[in-house]
């Protein structure tokens, strides 16, 4: 590590530690109003396939957010507060009071993204929220969607998925069939659940698509928006491939094993794939970019 970087991270880690008067009361602050939130989501929504991402996704929140404090830090002062925080802050404390008391968990998270933005408005304005879009844009993907909502947008997602499922497995030699969103393989049923091949799939993808966007930061916008757009096909495929495993894993296993530890590898299988998938477009774009550019100037011949 070069003396100039040594000396910009002791700078960025000096600058950090006399902040923390003034922050310090702010995370306490934002502890004991959360807390019970967090409480609630570990003991109900996260430990569902549906939401089971939302550890991840907070985590990642976090360690975003630490990563690009610093910058804040430099590009702010304390006194430049923004007015548009404190009616910010009054929505989310109204989303966080009524999601709380009337058991509505979708308001109760959406004030986890509105009540620090607002206290980062307030306490230090638009540049530095401006500085931590990404952070909390990225923290959106943690709140729980209506279930209603959910189930329209999922049916046809589960009925294309079942039916890609059944087809590559016939070609492939298997005894399967269709009827709906349920398989039918040799002797066993499976049903296509929400979490096999549902929107908060799709969702949580598009979402470890873009936070790998923001951690390459590629020049070419080209290909940030091609790989934004191709996480659709992406999660689609991913889910293809998990519902065959779990397919597979039932016809030579048994229901038990489809159905218990190997459900959670099918899991694992689903997000591998689609990592995988991720860097394979992203090389594949880079190739797609150097062709168009192609060499500066055509050779020339000599006389």
């Amino acid at each position: 590590m070069s003396a100039h970087v040594q000396r910009g991270m002791r700078f960025d880690l000096e600058r950090a530690r006399a902040a923390m008067p003034e922050w310090l009361p702010v995370v306490v602050g934002l502890l004991v109003l959360f807390v019970p939130t967090f409480h609630r989501l570990a003991t109900g929504a996260w430990g569902t396939e549906e939401q089971g991402h939302g550890p991840i996704i907070f985590a990642l929140f976090a360690w975003l957010t630490w990563r690009k404090w610093p910058e804040m830090l430099a590009a702010t002062n304390p006194g430049d507060s923004s007015w548009t925080g404190w009616p910010l802050l009054a929505i989310g404390l109204l989303l966080y009071m009524f999601g709380r008391s009337q058991n509505i968990l979708m308001l109760e998270v959406m004030s986890i993204v509105l009540v620090p933005a607002a206290v980062l408005l307030v306490k230090r304005g638009a540049r530095a929220l401006k500085v931590l879009w990404f952070p909390f844009f990225f923290l959106l993907f943690m709140v729980p969607l209506p279930a209603e909502f959910v189930a329209m947008v999922t049916m046809p997602m589960k009925m294309a998925v079942s039916y890609v499922t059944e087809n590559l497995l016939f070609m492939a030699g298997y005894p399967i069939s269709r009827s709906g969103v349920i398989l039918q393989i040799g002797q066993y049923q499976l049903l296509v659940a929400d979490a096999c091949a549902g929107l908060q799939t799709l969702l949580t993808l598009e979402a470890l698509g873009l936070f790998y966007l923001n951690l390459v930061r590629h020049p070419s916008a080209f290909r940030n928006i091609a790989l934004a757009v191709l996480i659709i096909p992406i999660s689609f495929a991913a889910n293809v491939i998990r519902v065959i495993t779990l397919t597979l894993i039932t016809y030579y296993f048994g229901d038990a094993a489809g159905q218990g530890f190997l459900h959670g590898f099918a899991g694992m299988v689903l997000f591998i794939t689609a990592l995988v998938l991720i860097l394979g477009m992203d090389t594949l774009l880079q190739w797609i970019i150097r062709r168009r550019q192609g060499p500066s100037a055509p050779a020339r011949g000599t006389a």
